[in-house]
């Protein structure tokens, strides 16, 4: 029974393509410092016209929530189809068309989160109806998160959510941007956030003063030397480009006046680490040359001068054997012969580390992402249904 037959069958299901569905997630603004309910409420109530129910896990100001469900018997281990609901910002960038309303031009979809990564989920939530008009002798599991762009935050909640489960899921794919290709590697995030604390006077004076932005500079040129030492030393994995472990800093801000030596200073870092890397040892090694070598002379003038660090964001590295029976089977559906490693970050590390073997494969090219005028072509939209048909194919009963 196709998806036409259901629509006539009960006029009260909806029922869309691929495109129409991402014509609708791209209409609801989930830029990562705003709200996502609104179309987290949309997909459940759209799950709910199938009879599907879905769990939500709300984060703790109740403003954003990730979405659960399971289609087909619980009481097997299933297939995850994993998604982030957030996209980042469009201030700032020249669009050439409303960037919440899906525009079409030349077989490419114009919109904020096209490919990165609404048209996976429109994709996996267009074949609702084909998941229930057949039964499943196996489960799928949609995923939805929040925050991700902002540093994978609801992933956690839904993998301690799945550990829950009667039966854990057997494999997850993420659907991130790969044009399709079977990724089984990823990069790691560690970043943080370090304030300066000094000590302020009139810069006629500034021997008697605690610079926070200068001995902010001593060490950022100390995160730089890491930097290089990691360009340089190693380790190395030529399987990502570049093929070391990346440190840099992105954000620095502090003073007020040039005639005030400034009392404070901040700025935020970040670790790339590939999976042979712990990125945990080079900020505590950060951190010590901040306590042991700057620390000791700012004290000397003022006590209470110092650094302070804050965890901003952590995403583990992602790496899973070739030869698993998982990505076997990922490949088997996605019709390539061969994997690759990426050196952006996604979800997938979270789901293996619950327990959960991850192959990221979704529709797009990272290029396109978080660029003006984003967009995913109808080609990948395809290619990505394609993918699901052939997974459908495998978790369905004979008719």
């Amino acid at each position: 029974m196709g998806p036409t037959q259901v629509d006539i069958r009960d006029m009260r299901k909806t029922v869309l393509t691929s495109k129409e569905m991402l014509t609708r997630l791209v209409s609801f603004d989930t830029t990562s410092y705003k709200s996502n309910l609104e179309l987290i409420h949309w997909v459940q109530n759209y799950l709910g016209e199938y009879g599907i129910k879905s769990s939500l896990i709300h984060n703790a100001t109740k403003n954003k929530a990730n979405l659960h469900a399971v289609v087909g018997p619980e009481h097997k281990p299933g297939v995850v189809l994993s998604g982030h609901t957030d996209v980042v910002p469009v201030e700032g960038q020249a669009w050439d068309s409303d960037p919440f309303q899906l525009r079409e031009h030349d077989g490419l979809l114009y919109a904020r989160g096209t490919c990165d990564m609404k048209g996976f989920i429109a994709v996996a939530l267009s074949k609702l109806p084909q998941m229930v008009s057949k039964p499943l002798t196996t489960p799928i599991h949609f995923a939805l998160s929040y925050d991700e762009e902002v540093g994978c935050i609801g992933a956690h909640d839904i993998v301690k959510h799945m550990g829950t489960l009667p039966v854990r899921p057997r494999l997850c794919v993420v659907g991130e941007p790969t044009s399709m290709k079977a990724i089984t590697g990823h990069k790691g995030i560690s970043a943080y956030d370090c304030t300066v604390h000094g000590k302020e006077i009139h810069s006629s004076l500034a021997p008697y003063a605690v610079n926070a932005v200068e001995n902010a500079a001593e060490l950022v040129t100390y995160i730089k030397s890491v930097a290089r030492r990691m360009a340089h030393q190693g380790p190395f994995n030529k399987q990502f480009d570049p093929p070391f472990t990346t440190v840099h800093t992105g954000v620095f801000k502090g003073g007020t006046a040039l005639n005030i030596v400034p009392q404070h200073c901040e700025f935020s870092f970040e670790i790339r680490n590939i999976p042979e890397v712990n990125p945990e040892v080079l900020v505590e090694e950060i951190r010590q040359y901040a306590f042991k070598t700057l620390e000791p002379h700012m004290k000397h003038i003022d006590p209470k001068s110092g650094f302070e660090f804050k965890p901003a964001a952590g995403v583990p590295a992602f790496d899973i054997a070739n030869d698993h029976e998982v990505v076997e089977f990922v490949l088997s559906l996605s019709g390539a012969n061969t994997t690759e490693k990426v050196s952006f970050a996604t979800e997938a590390g979270i789901f293996q580390k619950g327990g959960i073997p991850t192959v990221v494969c979704g529709p797009g090219s990272i290029a396109q992402a978080h660029k003006p005028n984003e967009f995913i072509a109808m080609e990948q939209m395809t290619k990505c249904e394609n993918f699901i048909d052939r997974l459908l194919d495998t978790m369905q009963k004979s008719a």
